[in-house]
């Protein structure tokens, strides 16, 4: 049975993976922080707090951690809007931390194992602000932006060791992070997506379970746009 760490797996796109990887069998390591799991687990599954906003948070979840993950899903994100000018340092390190250096840290955790069994997947649920970027979203387009590169870059690095690296990049998603949008504001975003609506979680679980999948072997350094056609 193949062993997938997803972090971030209480919010509604990583909660939207869980279901759809242990659906397909897959055993799961589940983070989360604050807000506890909605579903049960399994037997074989398990989840397990921690706190990705700081060094020291990272390095505490870390240290329970086992370093053997056939794959993992960095599904954890915080946005953040307003203006640049009014952000604050404290915001800047907390996002960085929960979307960047988390990201690195648990990924060098893992690698060794992944590079000693010569396969691994590394999938990465960034945001299409990472490419085009939005206004009064600077810090939150800057760490997806990050994690872009990093897609890029590692896939480079690990693909002789047959560990893949991917992204997908969400558009406009029916989840709890825009319903803070107001109605007005969610129907002009919908009359500028192609396709006409918001997108779903479980769209976005479904494009994982693909990259995360045997039908996406030859797939590594890219980022699937799941946006209804908004860029």
């Amino acid at each position: 049975m193949n062993r997938c760490l997803v972090i971030g797996g209480s919010g509604d796109i990583g909660k939207a993976i869980c279901k759809e990887l242990l659906d397909e069998g897959w055993s799961l390591g589940v983070h989360y922080n604050t807000t506890p799991l909605e579903f049960v687990l399994p037997e074989g599954s398990f989840s397990v707090q921690g706190d990705l906003s700081s060094s020291e948070g990272i390095d505490s979840f870390l240290s329970g951690l086992s370093r053997d993950w056939d794959a993992v899903v960095f599904a954890a994100g915080v946005s953040l809007q307003g203006l640049f000018q009014d952000s604050e340092e404290e915001m800047m390190d907390y996002l960085h931390h929960v979307h960047v250096k988390s990201m690195w840290q648990i990924t060098r955790h893992v690698l060794p194992s992944m590079i000693t069994e010569k396969q691994g997947n590394i999938l990465v649920i960034t945001s299409i602000w990472g490419e085009t970027g939005a206004s009064t979203e600077v810090l939150y387009s800057s760490v997806k932006g990050a994690q872009r590169a990093f897609i890029n870059a590692l896939a480079k690095e690990v693909g002789p060791s047959g560990v893949r690296v991917n992204g997908i990049a969400p558009g406009m998603i029916d989840t709890k992070m825009n319903h803070l949008l107001r109605d007005e504001d969610v129907l002009e975003i919908e009359q500028e997506i192609p396709l006409g609506r918001q997108g779903r979680a479980e769209e976005v679980a479904s494009a994982a379970s693909f990259l995360l999948g045997e039908k996406a072997s030859y797939i590594t350094g890219e980022i699937l746009n799941v946006s209804g056609g908004w860029k």
